[in-house]
C-alpha cells in the first residue's frame, strides 16, 4: 500500500472495497488467477484507482492478511495455549471461549476468510506470515516447556505450525467432532513430547 496516501473516510472505503472484493474473487478462483484487471471490474474501481493504493494484488494479499491476523488479536490464545486447555481437560472450553484457538483456526474458521485458507496455492506463504506474527509469543514458551535453545525450539515451533495448518485444512478448518477428536490426539502427542524433553535434560 502506498503509505503517503492520505487516509480519509473515502480511502478507507476504497481500500476495503478492494480488499472485500479480493476476498470475493477468493471464493471464485485460487489466487494465481486473481489479476488486477479482474478485481478492478468486480469492485467496479479504475485501474488508476487501484494503484494509488497497491502495487500489486501480492500487497492486496498482505493486507487482508495483516486483517486477519489483527482480527485475531481480540484473542490471545496459542498452540500451548490449547495444549494446556485440552490436557487438562477443559476441552469444552474450546467451544465456549475461542480465545484459547492458535491464530489460524480462528481466522480460518470466519466466513470471511475461510476460501483464503483453503486455497492451495497460498497455504505456504500464509503459514510464513503467521509464524513471523506467532513465533516471538511461542518460541519463547516452548524453550521453557522444553529446556531447548531457540534454534530448536523455533524448528519445533514451525513443525507444530505446518502440521496442525495441514490437517486442519484437510478437516476444511470445521469444528466437527472429528476435529475435536484430532485436538485431543495432537495435544496428548505435543504435550509429551515436550515432557519427554524436559525430562532429558534432568
Amino acid at each position: 500500500m502506498n503509505p503517503n496516501r492520505k487516509t480519509d473516510r473515502r480511502t478507507l472505503y476504497t481500500l476495503a472495497a478492494i480488499k472485500d472484493t479480493f476476498l470475493e474473487l477468493e471464493k471464485e478462483f485460487s489466487f494465481e488467477k486473481i489479476s488486477v484487471k479482474k478485481l478492478c471490474e468486480k469492485a467496479e474501481i479504475s485501474r488508476t484507482t487501484f494503484y494509488l493504493h497497491y502495487d500489486s494484488i501480492d500487497d492486496v494479499l498482505d493486507a487482508v492478511i495483516d486483517d486477519a491476523l489483527l482480527f485475531s488479536e481480540k484473542a490471545s490464545g496459542t498452540a500451548i495455549d490449547l495444549i494446556d486447555v485440552i490436557q487438562s481437560g477443559r476441552i469444552h472450553e474450546i467451544s465456549e471461549n475461542e480465545a484459547v484457538l492458535p491464530a489460524c483456526q480462528r481466522i480460518a474458521d470466519s466466513d470471511k476468510y475461510h476460501d483464503l485458507f483453503m486455497d492451495s496455492s497460498l497455504s505456504e506463504y500464509i503459514i510464513m506470515r503467521i509464524s513471523n506474527h506467532e513465533k516471538d509469543r511461542i518460541v519463547p514458551e516452548l524453550m521453557t516447556r522444553t529446556g531447548l535453545d531457540e534454534e530448536y525450539a523455533e524448528m519445533i515451533f514451525k513443525f507444530m505450525l505446518h502440521g496442525s495448518f495441514y490437517v486442519n485444512k484437510s478437516l476444511k478448518w470445521e469444528k466437527t467432532e472429528k476435529w475435536y477428536n484430532f485436538q485431543k490426539t495432537l495435544s496428548a502427542f505435543l504435550d509429551a513430547g515436550m515432557n519427554a524433553l524436559l525430562n532429558d535434560l534432568k
